[in-house]
This record gives structure tokens, C-alpha cells and sequence, in this order.
């Protein structure tokens, strides 16, 4: 008897944890006036560490905003505005917030297919880091849902990204994940800035979405 009971003790604490993780795109939207101020811009720049355009997020999909904003919150990935940012969610908050971005995917968004054949120099980099191991041949559909989707990112913010798997022992910069730090690590930085144009230039599925008050 008492075994029957912690098992259906047990089953209903699965469900309620289920629930309250359940997405709710509509919640997400509300949510997201802490993220429209920069997300919500079309081009809008940061300043920290440098000046790029922040990343287009909406038709990210949704394991991996979730995985992002676990990231800032935690301390694996290094900024001040998004680190404070992601430390005010909770699990509940980041699931809604990933669930109204990654509705949002360009209406127009290519098929999933392979990408052109990238000129040579390119191709070698490619071929160097194995980039289409973990983020698909037309980097639109990672092997990973908890991947990104880089296809059509802007330049600028990939060429920030691989630079910031590449830092150490910077408390306000920096991404720790060893996959990428060993991929982006060999890199010169004239090789992460061409590799992050070509990237930027294929199409995808990644687009701003200008909230009411921005447009």
C-alpha cells in the first residue's frame, strides 16, 4: 500500500512539474518587453564588448533560447546585460519566451536543404571546424534542437560569438562550452570574420520582429 501511494505520489509530482513547463507562446509575448528594447530592433547595436548587431532570435528554435538564456543565467556564457537579464527568469519564464521567438520563423524560410557549395577558402574553414557536423549542411537544421540555427545571423554578432568561445579568464566575456571553444580556438580572427560572412550570407529562417512599439 505505502508503495502504491509514493508512486502516485511520485506520478503527480511528474505531472505538475510537466505542466508548469508546458510553453505558452501567448504568456512568451507578454514576457518579452524585457527583450523587445534590443531584440526588437531591426539592426539595433550593442556596445559591449564591442559594437554588433544583436541576433535576430525569432525563429530560433525553441531548446535552444532556452539553452541560451540557461546559459547566461548560470554564468556559461559571459555578458552583464543578458546575464542580469536571464538571472530575473525562471524555468517557466525562459520556456514562454522560447516558445513566442521561435513561432515567429520568416514566412518565406527556405526548405531545409543543403547549402550551395562554398567557395574554397571558405569551404576549407568549414571543413576545419566540422561545423556542419552539429549545425546541418545549410545550417538551418542543427542536429541538436539545443543548436542554433546560424544561417542568415547577422555577421557581425557570429563573428562576436566565435571570438567570445575563443576568450579565457574574462569575467565579463567569454562562452565556456567545450565543443565550441575547441572549433572556434584555432581560428585567426580573419578567418572567424570570413567565416561568419559566408554563414550570415546563406539563406534562413531567422528574422527581427518589430514589436508594436518599435514599428
Amino acid at each position: 500500500m505505502k508503495k502504491l501511494l509514493s508512486l502516485i505520489v511520485a506520478l503527480l509530482c511528474l505531472g505538475t512539474s510537466v505542466h508548469a513547463l508546458a510553453q505558452d507562446a501567448k504568456a512568451g509575448e507578454k514576457k518579452a518587453a524585457m527583450c523587445i528594447g534590443c531584440h526588437g530592433i531591426p539592426d539595433y547595436k550593442a556596445s559591449f564588448p564591442e559594437i554588433y548587431r544583436v541576433p535576430m532570435i525569432a525563429g530560433q528554435g525553441p531548446k535552444y533560447i532556452v539553452s541560451a538564456l540557461t546559459g547566461y543565467k548560470k554564468g556559461d556564457r559571459k555578458h552583464p546585460t543578458m546575464r542580469a537579464i536571464a538571472a530575473s527568469l525562471s524555468d517557466q519564464d525562459m520556456a514562454d519566451l522560447a516558445a513566442f521567438y521561435s513561432t515567429q520563423a520568416k514566412a518565406d524560410a527556405p526548405p531545409a536543404t543543403v547549402a550551395g557549395e562554398a567557395p574554397a577558402a571558405v569551404a576549407e574553414l568549414l571543413k576545419k571546424g566540422n561545423c556542419v557536423s552539429c549545425h546541418g549542411a545549410n545550417f538551418s537544421a542543427p542536429i541538436d534542437p539545443t543548436y542554433p540555427k546560424l544561417a542568415g545571423q547577422h555577421p557581425d554578432y557570429l563573428y562576436v560569438a566565435l571570438k567570445a568561445y575563443q576568450t579565457d579568464k574574462n569575467p565579463q566575456v567569454g562562452r565556456n562550452n567545450a565543443i565550441m571553444m575547441g572549433m572556434a580556438r584555432p581560428y585567426t580572427h580573419a578567418e572567424a570574420k570570413l567565416l561568419a560572412s559566408y554563414i550570415a550570407s546563406l539563406p534562413g529562417q531567422l528574422q527581427t520582429v518589430p514589436q508594436s512599439r518599435w514599428k
